[in-house]
C-alpha cells in the first residue's frame, strides 16, 4: 500500500514535471513581425443576392512615420488612448495606449497595439457597407470623407460625410468612451430615387509571424465568441486553410495578444457572418458581414457598431459584458480550465492588492489565507505523515524480515497501520487539491494585466517576470541559460527540500532518489516563470514546513 502511494506522489510530481518543461521549452514570445508586407491584398467578401463585392488595399513597406504623413488624419485623444483615425477610408490604424509602457526603462514609449499599412506590423481597422448591386458605389479604403471635427474624445464625437455622386450619402458618426470602446453609427440617405440594398461590415486585419512565434499557456491568435460559443483559432491553424466562417446573432470576434485584445462587437438583434482568414503574406483577418439594409427612395437607412481596441483589465471586461450585454466577454481572457478558480483567485488578488498597495505583498497574504483555508485538510495529512514517519523504523524491520515476501510485507504493513491508526493515503488529498490551485495561480500570474510591471521589495520590478538577480548577474561569469536562475527560485528550491526531509523517506530506493531529485529539478525549471509564482511557492513551502513541525512535535516525532 505504502509502495502505491508513493507511486501516486510519482506520478503526479512527474506530471508536473512534464507540463513545467513543456512550457519552458515552449516559453511565450512575443510575435516578430516580417520587415515588410508587400503588394498585399486584404479582401473582404459577402455573400450576397449579386455578385461578391471585394475590397482591395495595397500595402507596401514604409517607414510608420513616414506613412502616417501621408494622409490627413483626425487625432484620437482619451483618458486611455491616443492615435489617430486616417481621413482617407476612415480607417483605425494609429493607436497607443497611454497606460501601459514596452518596458520599465523610464524612457519607454507606450504600448502600441494599432499600425498603419505599408510599415512593417500593419494592424488596423476598417467599417463600411458593401452593396448588393456592383453599379452602386460604396466607400472604400481609398474614400476621402468630409470630416466635422477636429479631434475625437469621449466628449467630441467625430463625424464623416461622403456622397458617392449617385444619390446617396453615407454618414458615418464615431464616438469613444474613456476607456477602450469605440461605437461606430454608419447612416445612408437615399436621394437616389430607387430602393439600395446595402450589407454592414466591420474587419480587423493584422500580419503575425507564424513561423518565429513559439507556442504560450495563454492563447495567442483569433479568437471570439459566436452563438454563445468560444472560438480560439491559433494562427498555424490557418495556414493550410484560407477561412473558417460562423454565422451568429450577437457575439463578438477578434485578436488576442497576451495583456492586448481588439474586437468586433457584433448586433445581437440580428444574424453576423464572422469569419477567420488567413490573406496571404503573414496576413490574417477577422471581419464580419451584417444583416441587409435595404432603403428606400427618399428614406435614411441605419446600422450600428462597436469596437474594443485596448489592454484586457479583467475588472473593465466584465463591466463592458454587462453594460453592453457582451456574450461572454471576460473571455477574450485565457482564463484556461480552472476558470471556476483562476477568476475569483484574480479578484481575491486584485482585493487585497488594493488594501496593502503591493501586489508581492498581496500574493504573499493569497498564500497565507489560502494555507488556513487548506489548514484542516492539510492538518490531517501532516498528522498521517508524522505518524508515518514515527513508524518508520518498526516498517524497516519488517522489510528486514519479509523482504523476499512481498504480499507478506504489505500484510504486515496493513496491520501496523491499523494498529497505529495510519492512514497511507491521507498525504494524497492536499498534494491533489493544490495541483489546480497552483495552475490557477500560475495563470493569473500570466494573464493579469494588472500584475505585469508590478514591483515587490528588493530586486523584483516585475512580478510577472523571472527573477532579475540570477546566478550570472551575482558572479558576473557566464551560465548557461537553463541554469542561469535568480535568488527567489534557490529559496523557493531549499525550502522544497527541507518540506520533502520532513515527510517519511520512499522504502523504494529508486523513488528515494527520484525524490531527492525534484527540489533541484523545480529549482532550475522555476527559475524562469515569473517571480511571482515562486515567491506564492516559497512563502507556501515555509507555512508548510511550521504547521507540520508544529504537529510532528505534537505527535512525539524527532
Amino acid at each position: 500500500m505504502k509502495d502505491e502511494v508513493k507511486a501516486l506522489y510519482l506520478a503526479v510530481l512527474v506530471s508536473l514535471v512534464a507540463i513545467f518543461v513543456t512550457n519552458y521549452f515552449m516559453p511565450k514570445k512575443a510575435p516578430v513581425l516580417p520587415e515588410a508586407a508587400v503588394n498585399e491584398e486584404v479582401e473582404l467578401k459577402a455573400e450576397t443576392p449579386a455578385d461578391e463585392k471585394t475590397i482591395v488595399v495595397d500595402e507596401a513597406a514604409l517607414d510608420a512615420e513616414t506613412v502616417l504623413k501621408q494622409d490627413r488624419r483626425v487625432k484620437i485623444s482619451t483618458p486611455a488612448l491616443t492615435g489617430s483615425i486616417r481621413v482617407k477610408g476612415g480607417r483605425f490604424d494609429d493607436l497607443y495606449l497611454d497606460k501601459y509602457k514596452q518596458t520599465l526603462a523610464e524612457d519607454s514609449s507606450d504600448v502600441e497595439l494599432f499600425a498603419p499599412a505599408k510599415t512593417d506590423n500593419p494592424y488596423y481597422a476598417e467599417f463600411g457597407w458593401i452593396a448588393a448591386s456592383p453599379n452602386t458605389r460604396v466607400p472604400d479604403s481609398s474614400t476621402v470623407w468630409t470630416v466635422k471635427g477636429a479631434e475625437l474624445t469621449p466628449q467630441t464625437p467625430l463625424v464623416m460625410e461622403w456622397n458617392n455622386g449617385q444619390g446617396l450619402k453615407f454618414i458615418r458618426k464615431i464616438s469613444v468612451d474613456d476607456n477602450y470602446m469605440f461605437n461606430i453609427d454608419q447612416a445612408v440617405e437615399n436621394n437616389s430615387g430607387a430602393k439600395v440594398t446595402l450589407y454592414p461590415y466591420g474587419l480587423i486585419k493584422r500580419v503575425y509571424d507564424v513561423k518565429n512565434a513559439q507556442s504560450s499557456v495563454v492563447h495567442e491568435g483569433m479568437i471570439g465568441v459566436v452563438d454563445s460559443n468560444l472560438k480560439e483559432i491559433k494562427y498555424k491553424k490557418l495556414e493550410d486553410k484560407e477561412s473558417q466562417s460562423f454565422k451568429t446573432d450577437g457575439g463578438w470576434a477578434g485578436f488576442s495578444d497576451r495583456y492586448w485584445f481588439s474586437a468586433l462587437i457584433l448586433d445581437k438583434n440580428v444574424e453576423n457572418k464572422v469569419k477567420f482568414s488567413n490573406t496571404g503574406n503573414g496576413g490574417y483577418q477577422v471581419d464580419y458581414v451584417g444583416a441587409p439594409v435595404s432603403i428606400e427612395a427618399g428614406s435614411l437607412g441605419s446600422s450600428s457598431g462597436k469596437m474594443f481596441a485596448g489592454a484586457k483589465e479583467i475588472k473593465l471586461l466584465d463591466r463592458y459584458t454587462k453594460q453592453f450585454n457582451i456574450d461572454k466577454f471576460d473571455l477574450a481572457v485565457d482564463f484556461g480550465w480552472y476558470y471556476f478558480l483562476t477568476k475569483p483567485f484574480f479578484y481575491i488578488l486584485d482585493f487585497l492588492y488594493h488594501i496593502i498597495g503591493n501586489m508581492g505583498w498581496a500574493i504573499l497574504l493569497f498564500a497565507a489565507l489560502l494555507r488556513l483555508a487548506m489548514y484542516p485538510i492539510a492538518g490531517k495529512s501532516f498528522e498521517s505523515m508524522s505518524k508515518m514517519k514515527k513508524v518508520q523504523p518498526k516498517i524497516k524491520e519488517l522489510q528486514e524480515r519479509y523482504g523476499e515476501d512481498k504480499m507478506k510485507l504489505q500484510q504486515e504493513m496493513m496491520n501496523l497501520y491499523r494498529k497505529e491508526k495510519i492512514n497511507p493515503a491521507a498525504g494524497c488529498l492536499p498534494m491533489l487539491i493544490q495541483i489546480p490551485v497552483f495552475f490557477s495561480l500560475y495563470k493569473v500570474l500570466n494573464i493579469s494585466i494588472e500584475i505585469r510591471h508590478a514591483p515587490f521589495i528588493g530586486w523584483i520590478k516585475d512580478l510577472s517576470a523571472p527573477d532579475p538577480l540570477t546566478l550570472s548577474t551575482i558572479f558576473h561569469f557566464p551560465v548557461p541559460g537553463l541554469l542561469d536562475i535568480g535568488v527567489w527560485p534557490i529559496i523557493m528550491g531549499l525550502t522544497m527540500f527541507i518540506q520533502q526531509k520532513l515527510n517519511p523517506a520512499p522504502a523504494n530506493k529508486d523513488q528515494a532518489r527520484m525524490f531527492m531529485m525534484l527540489p533541484i529539478i523545480f529549482t532550475f525549471m522555476l527559475g524562469h516563470f515569473a517571480s511571482g509564482l515562486v515567491i506564492y511557492w516559497s512563502l507556501s513551502n515555509i507555512l508548510s514546513i511550521l504547521q507540520q513541525k508544529a504537529i510532528m512535535r505534537k505527535n512525539g516525532v524527532k
